[in-house]
């Protein structure tokens, strides 16, 4: 069975407090370069794998895509998604991003937003993917840099007077699963390098066309002073790709 934590409700809950739980695209740190890579969306057909809320998905239809559809394992995710991000237009699909099966050619757009770190089998996917995708369709994703879960605990050393003085890269190579602390729970992930990740999307047929690690623009900087920290080491890394 796949690990589903959101469903659980204590986990949920801390989830809610999120800056981009409460207010959607404005509050994820890595929004305004992950916009920029978006196709034109006019009569576009799009998949959201590990849509969330579903703001990705209001998105997409608010600015010309014709259908989409959001596939995410919560049910407590989607329920929230149908409750503020329903829209003419929108299919929310209830089931593991590893299960679900399309038909080839069947959309213009695949997306995802920080979800692949909890998938097993990348090399599956990008194949599933790249079938669903219409020639000429965009593959773009992002996910928790390699540097940030490769340690594991994902947490910063800290001084003798809790100041944070660096953030750990260890077992870089060394690929697989993590039992990470998220939302003070025990969650698992997988760690990949870069490579692996290009390698499995070009292996797939896909052309890699962008690769970007976000920083806080200035008006996140200024909105959450907080996120300074998120200057000193990459914490996303956000991929294009074409069919």
């Amino acid at each position: 069975m796949r690990e589903n934590k959101y469903d659980d409700p204590k986990f949920f809950e801390e989830y809610s407090k999120m800056y981009r739980s409460q207010i959607g695209l404005s509050g994820a740190g890595e929004w305004h370069e992950f916009q920029k890579l978006l196709p034109d969306l006019r009569d576009c057909a799009a998949l959201d794998l590990g849509c969330g809320y579903g703001w990705h998905c209001r998105y997409l239809i608010e600015n010309g895509a014709k259908s989409v559809i959001g596939v995410d394992l919560s049910e407590k995710m989607l329920e929230k998604a149908n409750q503020i991000n329903k829209l003419e237009g929108i299919a929310y699909q209830h089931q593991a991003i590893e299960e679900v099966s399309f038909s080839p050619a069947q959309f213009d757009l695949v997306i995802s937003s920080l979800a692949f770190h909890y998938i097993k089998d990348f090399d599956t996917l990008c194949q599933n993917i790249y079938t669903w995708l219409q020639p000429g369709g965009q593959f773009l994703f992002s996910i928790e840099h390699p540097v940030f879960t490769a340690a594991g605990n994902q947490d910063w050393i800290y001084g003798t007077d809790n100041e944070k003085l660096y953030w750990p890269v260890d077992n870089y190579f060394l690929m697989g699963c993590r039992e990470t602390t998220f939302l003070g729970d025990t969650v698992l992930k997988y760690h990949r390098t870069i490579t692996a990740y290009f390698g499995s999307i070009v292996h797939s047929g896909f052309k890699i066309t962008a690769c970007i690690e976000p920083e806080p623009n200035s008006e996140m900087l200024e909105k959450f002073p907080q996120m300074h920290d998120e200057l000193r080491r990459p914490m996303m890394l956000i991929i294009s790709a074409e069919k």
